[in-house]
């Protein structure tokens, strides 16, 4: 004599609602085999409900690539199949059968709106003809995340001219810090526009930072990737603001590293010494070149 049900589904562990459940809806050995898909029925139907076989079909594609529509996709072939054939008949299935005859047309290169112009050697004579722009990372342990620092400097007196400070970096940050450069440096009153050099960062291939380059009427060039030392400049700021301000401090909130970070900037712009500077601050730098006190060596 058997166990009831009831008490077998116990000692498994199955609840009787699952059990239950399951029994009424055992799937039908058609159904099983029917689970990978329904498959490909060798035709297509016209508007009439008449069956043109696969092998028709190609035969007309071969037609029409063979006539003036040769320089068609499969999407516009889909169109003439269901105009002239009457064909009911998707884009994908036309895509499957023109890969088969390899007659796909190479998908077409996007263009950019705005071309990417490679950094070329100049020489700097004098400050705002060249300004590099780079992202630096820093650190806060206590919050366990990071900040972004965007600076513009100026290749001739080293200065950081503006920068942006945040938890994100975007373009729209990278073309705001542009116009608040020229606003600093009152480039908007005259006809001086610097060049702008940055790599090939997200922020600086954007869509509103180039607007923002056309608009405010200033060169961007973009180094080639892997090329690091034709932004040399800026690269050389970082490198000193990690060694004498990141690495000595462990921040522990955004809002100590925005003021430890923003205090050092001021004080390499207005008072610390630059070997390549005359041992003058980039600020007294600038302000003596602008004096005619010193002459500005070619860079």
């Amino acid at each position: 004599m058997g166990y009831a049900a009831k008490r077998i589904l116990q000692i498994v562990g199955v609840s009787e609602q699952i059990y239950y459940y399951r029994k009424k809806n055992i799937p039908s050995p058609q159904a099983v085999k029917r689970r990978g898909g329904r498959p490909v029925p060798g035709y297509s139907k016209t508007t009439t409900g008449k069956e043109i076989s696969d092998e028709q079909i190609r035969e007309w594609l071969c037609e029409l690539i063979s006539d003036e529509t040769e320089v068609y996709g499969y999407r516009k072939l889909t169109v003439c199949l269901q105009r002239e054939y009457n064909l009911v008949i998707n884009k994908k299935k036309v895509y499957r059968l023109l890969k088969q005859l390899e007659l796909l047309q190479p998908q077409r290169r996007k263009r950019t709106a705005y071309p990417r112009r490679l950094a070329n050697n100049r020489e700097i004579t004098a400050s705002n003809e060249l300004w590099e722009m780079d992202v630096k990372y820093g650190y806060i342990a206590g919050e366990q995340r990071f900040f972004f620092l965007l600076c513009v400097f100026d290749v001739c007196d080293r200065e950081v001219v503006d920068f942006h400070f945040g938890l994100s970096c975007e373009g729209k940050h990278a073309a705001a810090l542009i116009q608040r450069s020229l606003w600093k440096r009152r480039l908007f009153q005259t006809n001086i526009r610097p060049v702008v050099r940055t790599d090939n960062g997200p922020q600086f291939i954007s869509h509103v930072f180039e607007e923002a380059c056309l608009t405010n009427e200033t060169v961007h060039e973009r180094i080639p990737p892997k090329t690091p030392n034709k932004n040399a400049h800026i690269e050389s700021f970082h490198s000193v603001l990690e060694s004498e301000c990141l690495q000595r401090h462990e921040f522990a909130t955004y809002q100590e590293a925005y003021a430890v970070v923003t205090k050092y900037i001021e004080f390499y712009n207005k008072r610390r010494m630059h070997g390549s500077l005359k041992d003058l601050a980039p600020e007294q730098y600038r302000k003596a070149i602008a004096t005619g006190q010193i002459v500005p060596k070619i860079i």
